[in-house]
């Protein structure tokens, strides 16, 4: 079944009655189009920015308001499924950032409230205290969610195991890297659908552009909707995007049931490998980082020989060139090499110098990463999950593992690991500061979407190698991320994307500099941060094996 779906993209101000005019006017727009499902973005009733709680909860919709009736009318009108996201009034005096899907005979569907909140919205709203319905409509199954539920994957991933084919994102950003990470590495890391609707025009009162832009020390031009509303297919691919700025109805063609193939390459099923029995951590209470800062930079090195035999070599050139910490590509010694011979092959040449390295080997339970110092072998970390060259595993692992090192704690995450963002949480939430990939990327998704999210949503420095002829990069922590502190650089709208370190195919010794000392900041905005604020009371559809 082919369906013909709409994000809507425009600029919305403090006239309730003139939003209510624009949403109108464009889902008429997208269904003379042929839109049967129609997706506007975030708070569409007012501007969000309110003086204080109680004007956020007067100005808010209720049930049965002209708002929201007309909503239901025009849904009913065009025979269409309206998604809407706006400020909520409940009658027990909460307010919500809430959802609300109206059917093509303008009935109420489903509504969720918004999990996870960012900066000012948590001095005006109330989070959700229960996870969103997946509702199952003959256009297919639905999931619903809003702007920085999409920055952290639990309420993605949740949706998805529960059932959702499409995924609904509302947004008011101006982050640009809502478009070009966030927002398709939804789709591709779960195997669904995407749409999303972003603002356009300022996102604050005009009167209070020149203040805030000052005091953020952000132009105000980067204080306007980011734009580019958007419709990504399950594998990451983006079949529609709308302009960074003006109004736009954004039109693809989707097969909803595409999404129900979780199958890779290697014919692993990604939800079918993961492994909630020990994901735990990520639905207990946060407890704040424990560990200070570490070190401010660490110079490191990726390696990738051609043959096994370049191995030793090319590690000791990328040590005597500077390298604290060299990666080696997955299997850069060979398939069937065992942790003893690696560790034979590798040790002397780490001997009597400062550095350290990071190889794969095969035990008979299955593939493992090493960390390997002057002194030898400091640790295992078995690949945790059955894909790719775990697939057939006799015995994966059964913990993330961390290693303290004199700049800072380093996680080593082994093959297919790389693919599940479970894994990457895990090692934020044991303080990581550097995490060592050594992988074989095997979509695309993966370099170009995956790892730089995995990056950017825990605030850990990436170091991922693939073998030579495939890809490889390094992701490092900027110190430009907290929007309330002063930015070395000019704004570019990126707020938590990495430094990215892209490697020729053909490059055998690459070197970067990342920063163990960023990753102790994790305040994206004020009372927002990336690992504590994940919804950790909302997240049993990944922590139970279902």
């Amino acid at each position: 079944m082919t369906i013909r779906v709409a994000a809507v993209q425009f600029e919305a101000g403090q006239d309730i009655g003139a939003n209510l005019a624009t949403c109108l006017r464009l889902v008429t727009d997208a269904a003379r189009q042929g839109a049967q499902l129609v997706v506007l973005p975030e708070f569409c009733n007012h501007l969000a920015w309110y003086t204080d709680r109680a004007q956020a909860h007067a100005l808010a919709t209720r049930s049965g308001d002209d708002f929201l009736t007309a909503i239901s009318a025009s849904a009913a009108e065009h025979r269409v499924y309206i998604k809407i996201n706006v400020t909520h009034a409940y009658p027990d005096g909460r307010t919500g950032g809430t959802n609300f899907l109206f059917g093509p005979d303008g009935a109420l569907l489903g509504s969720c409230d918004k999990q996870v909140l960012m900066g000012a919205e948590n001095d005006h709203l109330d989070p959700a205290t229960e996870v969103g319905p997946v509702l199952d409509t003959p256009i297919g199954r639905l999931g619903m969610y809003a702007c920085m539920e999409g920055v952290i994957p639990e309420t993605t991933r949740g949706l998805t195991l529960r059932g959702a084919q499409v995924l609904l994102n509302s947004l008011n950003s101006f982050a640009t890297d809502e478009a070009a990470l966030h927002i398709p590495v939804r789709a591709a890391e779960n195997r669904a659908w995407v749409i999303a609707a972003n603002k356009v025009g300022p996102l604050l009162p005009a009167e209070h552009l020149p203040a805030m832009s000052r005091g953020l020390g952000v132009p105000e031009q980067w204080l306007h909707g980011a734009g580019e509303s958007q419709i990504v297919a399950p594998d990451g691919t983006v079949l529609a995007k709308g302009p960074r700025t003006g109004e736009a109805v954004v039109i693809a063609d989707i097969a909803p049931e595409c999404a129900d193939d979780k199958h890779r390459p290697d014919g692993s099923d990604i939800l079918a490998a993961r492994r909630p029995e020990l994901y735990g951590p990520l639905g207990d209470a946060p407890t704040g980082r424990r560990r200070p800062p570490s070190a401010p930079s660490l110079p490191v090195a990726v390696v990738r020989p051609q043959d096994p035999g370049q191995a030793a070599d090319l590690l000791a050139t990328a040590v005597a060139e500077g390298a604290l910490l060299a990666v080696l590509a997955e299997n850069a010694l060979g398939t069937h090499v065992g942790p003893a011979e690696v560790a034979a092959a590798l040790t002397p040449t780490l001997r009597g110098t400062n550095g350290y390295a990071v190889a794969t080997a095969r035990t008979a339970d299955g593939p493992v990463g090493l960390l390997i110092g002057p002194d030898g072998v400091l640790g295992e970390q078995p690949q945790l999950h059955r894909a790719g060259a775990a697939r057939d595993a006799v015995r994966p692992g059964d913990a993330l593992r961390t290693f303290d090192l004199p700049w800072g704690r380093l996680a080593i995450v082994v093959g297919d690991d790389a693919i599940f963002p479970e894994t990457f949480r895990l090692a934020a939430l044991a303080d990581a500061d550097v995490v060592a990939v050594p992988f074989t990327p095997r979509e695309p998704w993966e370099l170009a979407l995956g790892l730089p999210e995995r990056a950017a949503e825990n605030r850990l420095n990436v170091i991922a190698a693939g073998p030579l002829g495939t890809g490889a990069a390094v992701f490092a922590l900027s110190a430009d991320f907290t929007l309330w502190t002063t930015w070395a650089g000019p704004f570019t709208g990126r707020i938590s994307s990495p430094l990215r370190t892209d490697i020729a195919a053909d490059r055998s010794v690459t070197h970067a500099v990342v920063a163990p000392a960023q990753a102790a900041n994790r305040l994206v905005s004020r009372r927002t941060d990336l690992v504590d604020g994940r919804p950790w009371r909302l997240v049993q559809a990944l922590t139970e094996r279902r």
